[in-house]
């Protein structure tokens, strides 16, 4: 019978090549007569959501995001087109609401799976807690905390993370969805500074590569599968000048070397606008947390495969005149149900809003409540804190748990160590870096620094609080969390202290310093950092 079957299929392969080798030298296929009608294909796109399940954003004045109201605007959209698909740029978890990372992030997936999203990539904040954790929300498994979870129910795609061991991908490089029998090739890629931004332990195992080479890499072997529309999912960023709509970045390199085969670009990581064109590439990103979406209209040739038409539009998920979707509210509420004892502790009480908004100097209200306890806690002479690991305001009023741990998301571990004056001077020139601007919040000390000077060389006047200079070979007191604290966000002299120790979690520093406070209780700009010509 097998044998048979087999005699068969040859055969019919034999007949059909001869019916071609027949067919007369004139003939036109039916086919070619008439142009095939395009497909109009449209690419509802998120980034850097951050878990923001429950939270909503300011944006004009009025309220925005909340996964329930996202969910009514994309499910809007996807209504207006049913060649619709919805894809991801990554960091979709962590550095997120309560309601989500107290389950493991689990509860974003799962809203994700609700609006049935088709694909995806990785941001640096998906290597939080290790690859291994990151596999188990993509493919299930079990955790301690919250059990078996099922995982992803949309492929996920990283073309240039890859394994220390084996230098294979991790995830599959590419993906290719079909639409009316139409392909599209998907390649997802994540910012190669990841390693410098994310926990040593978070990154484990795997490397980083360039991502215009891996992005070219795939583009080639997408060509060899006859696939010609390309989309890449990329969390990398970049900004746009509001009134020439020039954009500068990492994402502009990118588009600009990889092959021209190469349509959209779905941008990621720098929470920006983006909506244009880099090397008839169209470039998009949607700013961060749900509060807005980007809906890219293609037109694909049926003959070619190719996409011969695109625009994006960058939409503002507003609350006003729109109802939230029932079946994702019902799963935020189900969630914030189980967090609900740990989040609703009441800790104080803020006299006003605290933002995290710096001054022209780089100094915060907020920056300077937690730095301050920081050194509090681990009675240290100065306290460092990253900027970036300050997610959100703290707004006037009743402060809760949920509400600092919805500010300071990382549950990193305080460290003390000793470094000497000439160190510290180091460290804060580290904040002007070729790429960006990171500047510390700072305790127990003050600097002026002065734009004018070159890079390496911009602090000056170091003191302590109290006014006495910080002199080059004094040692001192110094606590870090544990990111910065091993070289993270470039800070690499944090590595050079010696004599360090390991203390608790940030938060539960936070939370017992406020506990502690008079009540109510505020933080101001003391002029902590100082900007020479201001």
């Amino acid at each position: 019978m097998r044998i048979k079957w087999k005699w068969m299929r040859a055969s019919l392969g034999a007949l059909l090549c001869a019916v071609a080798v027949a067919a007369p030298t004139g003939a036109v296929d039916a086919s070619t007569k008439k142009h095939p009608k395009p497909v109009n294909v449209q690419l509802l796109a998120l980034n850097d959501f951050h878990g923001q399940l429950n939270v909503s954003k300011t944006v004009n004045g009025k309220p925005a995001g909340r996964a329930d109201y996202l969910a009514s605007h994309l499910k809007q959209r996807e209504a207006e087109n049913k060649n619709t698909l919805m894809v991801h740029a990554g960091d979709m978890v962590g550095a997120s609401a309560p309601v989500s990372a107290l389950m493991q992030d689990e509860p974003t997936i799962e809203v994700l799976n609700k609006l049935d999203f088709d694909v995806g990539t990785v941001g640096n904040h998906e290597f939080d807690e290790g690859v291994k954790e990151m596999m188990r929300l993509i493919y299930g498994g079990r955790h301690e905390k919250t059990g078996y979870f099922k995982g992803a129910d949309f492929p996920y795609t990283a073309a240039n993370v890859v394994s220390a061991k084996t230098k294979s991908p991790i995830l599959p490089p590419h993906v290719i969805k079909r639409v009316k029998g139409v392909p599209i090739g998907f390649i997802g890629v994540v910012t190669k500074e990841t390693p410098s931004i994310v926990t040593p332990d978070g990154v484990k195992g795997v490397k980083f590569t360039d991502e215009t080479k891996a992005i070219n890499r795939e583009v080639k072997k997408l060509k060899k599968k006859g696939v010609r529309a390309i989309v890449v999912l990329a969390h990398e960023g970049g900004f746009q000048d509001q009134q020439t709509n020039q954009m500068e970045g990492p994402i502009v390199r990118i588009a600009k070397d990889v092959n021209d085969e190469v349509d959209v670009i779905v941008a990621g990581h720098s929470h920006s606008y983006l909506n244009g064109t880099v090397d008839g590439k169209l470039v998009v990103q949607s700013y961060s947390s749900g509060a807005a979406f980007s809906d890219i209209d293609l037109t694909l040739d049926r003959r070619t495969r190719d996409i011969v038409k695109k625009k994006a539009e960058v939409v503002t998920t507003f609350q006003e005149g729109w109802k939230p979707d029932p079946a994702v509210a019902e799963i935020v509420s189900r969630y914030e149900k189980k967090v609900a004892p740990i989040i609703n502790e009441e800790v104080g009480t803020a006299a006003k809003t605290l933002t995290r908004e710096p001054t022209p100097a780089g100094e915060s209200p907020l920056g300077n409540l937690v730095a301050d306890a920081q050194r509090w806690k681990m009675k240290t002479d100065f306290a460092f804190m990253n900027p970036g690991g300050i997610r959100s305001d703290l707004e006037a009023g009743k402060v809760t748990w949920g509400d600092l741990y919805t500010m300071q998301p990382f549950n990193n571990d305080l460290v003390t160590m000793k470094l000497t004056g000439e160190q510290l001077k180091r460290l804060l020139n580290q904040q002007w870096q070729a790429d960006r601007t990171r500047l510390l919040q700072i305790s127990g000390l003050s600097y002026t620094w002065d734009p004018s000077r070159p890079l390496g060389d911009r602090v000056t006047e170091l003191k302590k609080t109290d006014g006495t200079p910080i002199t080059d070979g004094e040692t001192y007191s110094v606590t870090a969390n544990s990111f910065i604290a091993s070289g993270g966000d470039a800070f690499t002299v944090f590595k050079e202290g010696t004599d360090k120790v390991v203390g608790p979690v940030d938060l539960d520093a936070l939370v017992e310093y406020i506990k502690q406070l008079p009540q109510p209780f505020s933080a101001d700009i003391e002029g902590r950092i100082k900007k020479a010509g201001n």
